[in-house]
């Protein structure tokens, strides 16, 4: 599984121009389809007036999540080369989209692919792409005479507390960086009456 992974860091915009018709490209970071509607929707209401409004878009670190939309457009000339360009960069968390103003010309399949791939490359040459962690949720649950070695542990691999509970049972939800949570698990092991295990219900950002 991912430990890391490269996206955009804040929305990016291009423009490319062929025979009358113009294609705006815009990049957004984005973590769930619910922002990509957003987006989308927005977009849309924005340039009501336009012709086509494509796009791709690719989530989380495994990059298994993934869409490309030709609205309209002849099949494969307009979602798959704006795809492209996300593979390309090897990047996920983040919706492309180009919205064309048809200029009275047609462009014919290859000049659309050029188009909306020129489109979308624009907008991404506009962003800052970021390298982020992939991180586990852990679960580790001691007694408090382990306060003190437990602590320890959290301290020396950096992990951030996500929830607590100190009582004569204690417990802790903590964040570890995906490369490091095999370590992690095996240094809580040692300690005595601790148990340390992974809960992730998904990828955490």
């Amino acid at each position: 599984m991912a430990d890391q992974y490269l996206t955009i860091e804040s929305p990016g915009t291009g423009v490319y121009k062929e025979k009358g018709s113009r294609f705006l490209g815009f990049a957004f970071p984005v973590h769930d389809e619910d922002s990509i509607r957003e987006h989308l929707s927005s977009l849309q209401k924005e340039h009501h007036s336009a012709r086509h409004c494509c796009y791709a878009w690719r989530l989380n670190p495994e990059k298994t999540d993934y869409r490309m939309n030709d609205d309209g457009e002849p099949s494969g000339s307009a979602g798959k080369p704006i795809y492209g360009q996300i593979v390309s960069r090897d990047l996920t968390d983040l919706l492309v989209v180009v919205v064309r103003y048809f200029g009275g010309i047609k462009l014919g399949v290859g000049g659309l692919i050029q188009a909306y791939r020129t489109a979308a490359s624009e907008a991404l040459d506009q962003t800052r792409i970021i390298r982020r962690r992939v991180f586990d949720r852990l679960k580790v649950e001691f007694q408090y005479e382990q306060m003190n070695r437990v602590m320890q542990v959290v301290k020396e691999y950096k992990l951030d507390f996500e929830d607590q509970h100190f009582e004569l049972e204690c417990s802790l939800i903590v964040k570890s960086w995906r490369r490091q949570t095999p370590q992690v698990l095996d240094k809580f092991s040692t300690i005595s009456g601790c148990t340390a295990e992974i809960i992730n219900e998904k990828s955490q950002y």
